[in-house]
């Protein structure tokens, strides 16, 4: 496991499965019983998130260098060389490129290469040059679901799916800011700009629980849209997002009770998880009774 631990980290495994998973979703939303098509869609996903993450740790070396968060990266460390990673980006790119291409389509495989641009192009490069990269940075999180969702059949401009990327929108912004309150020095001190420098923390605390209350109740308008028609499970978002909405408060309390992001951050990607998992069990149960 030593041995692999290195490139799972380039990899970011976990995140690069959120988007895998985010896919199957989009796929399901529109057909629910294509189990195969449903897994080599997501599997190519994950493969392009894989690569898209190694590219982004080569581009960020001399920052994560800097930061105590990332320094001990495979690449600042040393664990793995630039053309190693190098390598296993391109490998991983072409891998889930040709494999979306195959079983997506062209449209898919389009928005594929649309993410890795605004990814590795656009937000890597913001990030440099604004401290509110993390805006234009959250439109990747909706091309996922649309990836699955076009392999599946559906439309780029159906109600359903433009509803859905809107949620995800919304989700990925608080995630980013959470990552702020605890590590923003860090990135001034590496040459970033940070939030931190323009607002004090307990108002960016505020400001990300807002972002977390609009995003849990436009969950609640999906129906309006189609996204969801079981009554049952609707009526299981409210409880769902009731716990979010009361579990994160102390993003509202004082700077010196300010919380650490990551138990926050694990709530964000429990109550998304669970969204995805209630979302695709809408269609399925919609589609047999």
């Amino acid at each position: 496991m030593s041995i692999w631990k290195p490139y799972l980290i380039l990899c970011r495994v976990y995140i690069s499965l959120f988007a895998a998973s985010s896919s199957a979703t989009g796929f399901f939303l529109f057909s629910y019983h294509r189990t195969f098509d449903v897994l080599v869609t997501a599997a190519s996903v994950f493969l392009l998130a894989c690569g898209a993450s190694a590219l982004n740790q080569y581009q960020e070396r001399d920052v994560d260098a800097k930061m105590e968060r990332t320094r001990r990266r495979p690449l600042p460390s040393g664990a793995v060389t630039q053309a190693q990673a190098l390598f296993l980006a391109a490998a991983l790119l072409l891998s889930g490129q040709s494999l979306l291409f195959a079983s997506g389509g062209a449209q898919a495989s389009a928005l594929g290469l649309a993410a890795l641009l605004w990814y590795n192009g656009v937000y890597t490069y913001l990030k440099r040059t604004t401290a509110f990269a993390s805006l234009p940075g959250a439109l990747v999180g909706i091309i996922p679901p649309a990836i699955g969702w076009v392999s599946a059949g559906g439309a780029l401009t159906d109600g359903r799916l433009i509803a859905i990327c809107c949620i995800f929108f919304l989700w990925q912004v608080p995630h980013f800011w959470l990552l702020i309150l605890d590590h923003g020095d860090e990135y001034e001190r590496a040459g970033l700009p940070s939030l931190t420098r323009l607002m004090r923390k307990p108002q960016i605390a505020r400001i990300t629980y807002v972002w977390i209350v609009a995003a849990t109740i436009a969950s609640f308008a999906l129906p309006l849209y189609r996204s969801v028609r079981s009554p049952l499970v609707f009526w299981a978002f409210i409880p769902l997002g009731i716990w979010l909405i009361w579990s994160e408060r102390s993003l509202t309390t004082k700077q010196s009770l300010l919380p650490s992001s990551s138990t926050l951050f694990r709530k964000i990607n429990i109550y998304l998880f669970l969204l995805m998992s209630l979302l695709s069990v809408d269609n399925i149960v919609s589609h047999t009774l």
